[in-house]
């Protein structure tokens, strides 16, 4: 569950960035002067549509990683009822993901523009349509419902705390309930900072957390730990309350091109990521995204955790070679 982007990239000129007032390499939420940009873009320039946003990202690349069988994973988000809400829904249809959108008219479907100059990508995010979920109108109804109950692993994106709070809560509590796992990402700073009371709230039920070094350094400040060393802040995230029991968190902070660290049943352990000459790296824009693919594909499976570690390095690894979250046909994952 989380909040459906169409990604529509395009390489632009100089003059584009400039029209809007892009920097060449940046990511930041659209603005009304930045509302024409997406019709422009797509009049202007040779277009490539992907299935996007943080959550529907990381299934996707989940599904790449396990190949058959196919619709492995069940996405709820909102979406418009427009043109762009026919492409997504044939985008995700093509990833194999099984997504059951909720429509509205109100709001256009939510779009993320990657304006690609050289090696750079000005990303212009619009959530729109993506804000617009609600619980009462699309998890509450018995046929969604039903799909939430059959599933046994639950990812969300910290993002969707901005959304419906709500929603999260209900997934969480059943998967806590039930024993399930329920796994969630700290997402970005401003998740940390701004929308603390709802992650403090949903925390409670969150069996694997996820982020990098920069988002884990932000909640051990909102968190008063005292500490900027991520062993720590990994230790001390591990042993924050929690409401089942009969399963221990496991927190994963990732740093980028140093080690990844681990901290569960009050051991850290770390793990180094695979080399990579960095004139290979693309882009590492989807790398947080795809991590948390790999690792969910190995998890669904009942694989240890070394194993989920594994895959999601090399899933990252696969994506920061390429520009977007887009992969070859087939992973060579051992």
């Amino acid at each position: 569950m989380g909040n459906p982007l169409l990604d529509i990239i395009a390489v632009v000129d100089k003059d584009f960035l400039e029209k809007y007032s892009l920097k060449p390499n940046d990511q930041i939420l659209a603005e009304d002067k930045h509302k024409a940009l997406f019709e422009e873009l797509v009049k202007k320039f040779k277009v490539e549509y992907h299935a996007g946003g943080a959550t529907q990202n990381s299934i996707k690349i989940a599904q790449w990683m396990i190949q058959e069988p196919h619709n492995v994973g069940t996405f709820f988000g909102c979406i418009g009822k427009d043109k762009f809400g026919d492409i997504l829904k044939q985008k995700s249809k093509e990833a194999h993901i099984d997504a059951h959108y909720f429509e509205q008219d109100e709001e256009p479907t939510g779009t993320c523009a990657a304006c690609i100059t050289g090696d750079n990508r000005s990303l212009v995010a619009n959530l729109a349509a993506a804000n617009c979920y609600k619980k009462d109108k699309h998890l509450d109804l018995e046929e969604n419902w039903k799909l939430v109950e059959k599933a046994k692993v639950y990812y969300i994106a910290g993002f969707f705390l901005t959304v419906s709070l709500e929603s999260i809560l209900k997934v969480a509590k059943h998967a806590s309930e039930n024993n399930k796992l329920f796994c969630m990402n700290l997402s970005a700073p401003f998740i940390c900072q701004f929308f603390k009371d709802n992650l403090m709230q949903v925390l409670p039920y969150v069996d694997v957390l996820f982020g990098n070094e920069i988002e884990a350094a932000a909640f051990a400040k909102e968190q008063d730990f005292e500490t900027e060393d991520i062993k720590e802040i990994a230790k001390k995230a591990q042993a924050l309350p929690k409401d089942n029991t009969k399963r221990q968190r496991i927190v994963v902070f990732t740093q980028g091109k140093d080690e990844t660290v681990m901290g569960q049943s009050d051991t850290v352990e770390t793990f180094p990521v695979l080399k990579i000459d960095p004139e290979d790296i693309v882009d590492t824009n989807g790398a947080g995204d795809a991590f948390v693919g790999g690792f969910l594909s190995e998890l669904v499976q009942g694989k240890p955790m070394h194993q989920c570690v594994k895959a999601a390095h090399y899933a990252a690894n696969v994506i920061i070679r390429r520009a977007g979250c887009t992969f070859p046909e087939k992973p060579d994952f051992k």
